[in-house]
């Protein structure tokens, strides 16, 4: 069993910056391919960006590509999101991710973990 915990939320104006961190529970922590989601009022949860085990690969949603970026520091067993330009559209509870198996999962929104969410809230 893997907990995650997800941090960094809070209020910014549109342009500015948020970073996100999620702290693992398991010391395995570099097994684990991570990622971020987010799901905003009366919408589905959405992918939003995703991180292989080593840190090598990633992917990101076309609509933060350019704006947001994710890393892992596995020696902290920790995974950010920093989020930059944010828009109102970005507002949103934003939840980490993580699945042993493969980076394809945690993109396809099938990972193993889900962590509890923090608020994102961008104002015009």
């Amino acid at each position: 069993q893997v907990q995650l915990v997800g941090s960094g939320g809070g209020l910014v104006q549109a342009g500015g910056s948020l970073r996100l961190s999620c702290a693992a529970s398991r010391r395995t922590f570099s097994n684990y391919a991570m990622g971020w989601f987010r799901q905003a009022p009366g919408k589905e949860r959405e992918f939003v960006a995703a991180i292989s085990r080593s840190g090598g690969n990633t992917e990101y949603a076309d609509s933060v590509k350019g704006r947001f970026t994710i890393s892992r520091a596995n020696a902290k067993n920790t995974v950010h999101l920093q989020m930059n330009s944010l828009k109102p559209e970005d507002t949103a509870v934003y939840y980490c991710a993580a699945d042993e198996t493969a980076l394809s999962r945690v993109r396809a929104g099938v990972p193993d973990y889900w962590g509890q969410g923090t608020q994102v809230t961008v104002s015009s």
